[in-house]
């Protein structure tokens, strides 16, 4: 080495002999790597040529550095050793990648392709039957004769299509969409409204000018501007001669409202879809049912509650009619009975008016004639079954037998007959099959056939009820709620104002994110209302 290099030497090794900087480190464990690069500048052939000297390091470490020789570093590395400079863009690799992924799903004609095969989906659920048996599908959707020439049962039960909306290619869609939705919210949204709230002061005249609407005042103050923006709802910032003032900010929370709201109404009906109980039941006016022994799961999500264990005791059913003779309202009198028998709950329940109880909903669907109760011959009174003889959309036709103790040449035991439309009059034939006559059960009046006199006490009826346990309802309501309130605030609009005080003019600009030809109208009328000020520059700064 030169001797010309001593100087340098002496002064690098001065400081890192230096007990102060060497404590320092060592009680830190820090390691500090200084790089010099050197070059040596020597005379061959009489001409000055420049070598490049490699690259020195000095390392200090807290504790002393392990012992590697150069062969050792070779067998190190050719073993699977990694090397340190690759390992950061390795690690910048994996961090991007969830960043790709949020772009990816936050694609919007990737959300578009998504409602649309929901949609789609949702359009065959509508022409294909829903919850029918594989014999059904086998028969109506046969490989003999396949709809459009190649649909057949295979298309419906293999993808889970006779239960649509709990197959897994509709779930996975609406869990696809919802993430989509939650990246759009993340990358886009979130930071829109982190820039709205920002107090963006502009302090170039220049700038200002190239907003949307642009305009100058003179003599002209920009506190008198900020107050007059005050006045009209516009959170004003001032900040020396700039002021920035906005209006509306809540329509940029908007978008991120919508998307939670349809996050909730997805989940809400994926709820209602796999995790209801549903059940029906005819039960006669006086008796009793268990709601648990009614409900039936539908879903994977099915979880029974509490309220499966109440008993429920039909008190009274009735109905009411036209004055054509029509039935127009039928009402179900229930109570709901603990385990010792107790009423917790009584409520008389009608068509569109359920009874709630314990997340179990009870609706009144339908209606019928369970028996007759008759006095035979002052003996009685006793219950005589009805059956339902005919049924065909709202009209509706129910029959008993009376015997009475005789038999024809053939052997069948004659009788009276009696049909019943509803609960306010009975029809009555002898044993003959002849009208006799009709009878109100509430008149009370007797009636003599084939010398059997017979009054009519009462119609006992029964009543038809749904029973439902949808845990998803609420959140799906509470879903459409938050989803209507928060389209109407995305209608709001955003509009913000920069202006700044250049002598004695004031410079204005604004924007908004729609209305904009009725935005320029708004912001001339308040840029008229600024009070124009005389007096010097000096004033008017000051």
């Amino acid at each position: 080495m030169s001797p010309s290099l001593n100087p340098l030497r002496t002064k690098f090794s001065s400081p890192l002999k230096s007990p102060s900087l060497y404590n320092l480190c060592n009680s830190r464990n820090l390691h500090l790597r200084l790089h010099l690069s050197l070059q040596i500048r020597c005379k061959q052939g009489g001409t000055q040529q420049q070598k490049p000297n490699p690259k020195k390091k000095i390392v200090l470490f807290g504790a002393a550095p392990p012992v590697l020789e150069e062969k050792d570093r070779q067998v190190s590395s050719r073993d699977g050793g990694t090397n340190s400079s690759s390992t950061p863009s390795a690690w910048r690799t994996v961090k991007r990648v969830p960043k790709r992924a949020l772009a990816l799903l936050a694609n919007l004609p990737l959300a578009i392709a998504e409602m649309g095969a929901i949609a789609a989906l949702m359009a065959l659920a509508t022409l294909v039957e829903q919850g029918e048996s594989l014999e059904f599908y086998t028969r109506k959707y046969s490989e003999e004769n396949p709809v459009l020439g190649f649909f057949t049962w295979k298309w419906i039960v293999y993808p889970g299509f006779d239960h649509m909306f709990t197959s897994p290619i509709f779930l996975g869609l609406l869990v696809l969409l919802g993430a989509s939705l939650m990246a759009c919210t993340y990358t886009t949204q979130i930071p829109l409204v982190k820039v709205a709230r920002r107090w963006s002061f502009l302090q170039s005249s220049e700038t200002i000018r190239k907003q949307e609407f642009s305009d100058s005042l003179t003599c002209a103050s920009v506190q008198d501007l900020g107050a007059i923006l005050m006045g009209h709802g516009y959170e004003v910032f001032l900040k020396g001669p700039c002021l920035y003032a906005f209006k509306g900010l809540a329509s940029r929370f908007a978008p991120i409202g919508v998307h939670l709201a349809m996050i909730l109404i997805m989940v809400g009906s994926t709820l209602s879809a796999a995790g209801t109980f549903k059940g029906s039941i005819t039960v006669p006016q006086g008796l009793n049912f268990v709601i648990g022994d009614v409900l039936a799961p539908i879903g994977f999500l099915s979880n029974p509650l509490d309220s499966f264990n109440t008993e429920v005791h039909v008190n009274r059913f009735y109905m009411d009619y036209y004055e054509s003779g029509e039935v127009s309202q039928f009402y179900t009198d229930i109570s709901l009975l603990n385990f010792e028998g107790k009423e917790i709950m009584r409520k008389t329940i009608r068509v569109n008016d359920p009874l709630r109880y314990g997340g179990i909903t009870i609706y009144q669907t339908d209606w019928g004639i369970s028996a007759l109760q008759i006095s035979k011959n002052g003996e009685g009174p006793f219950n005589l079954a009805v059956a339902p003889l005919q049924r065909s959309g709202d009209f509706k036709l129910f029959g008993t037998f009376l015997p009475t103790g005789e038999s024809d040449s053939s052997g069948k035991v004659k009788g009276i007959s009696m049909l019943a439309r509803d609960l306010q009059s009975i029809v009555l034939y002898d044993e003959e099959g002849k009208f006799v006559g009709v009878r109100r059960p509430s008149s009370k009046l007797p009636i003599e056939i084939n010398g059997t006199k017979i009054v009519i006490e009462d119609a006992i009826g029964s009543t038809g009820l749904d029973l439902k346990a949808d845990p998803g309802v609420p959140i799906v309501y509470t879903g459409f709620g938050a989803l209507m309130l928060t389209t109407t605030v995305s209608l709001l609009s955003h509009s913000q104002v920069w202006a700044l005080q250049d002598g004695s003019t004031v410079v204005v600009g604004a924007k908004r994110n729609r209305a904009k030809r009725e935005f320029s109208k708004e912001m001339n009328v308040l840029l008229n209302k600024v009070p124009e000020l005389v007096g010097t520059n000096d004033a008017i700064e000051s």
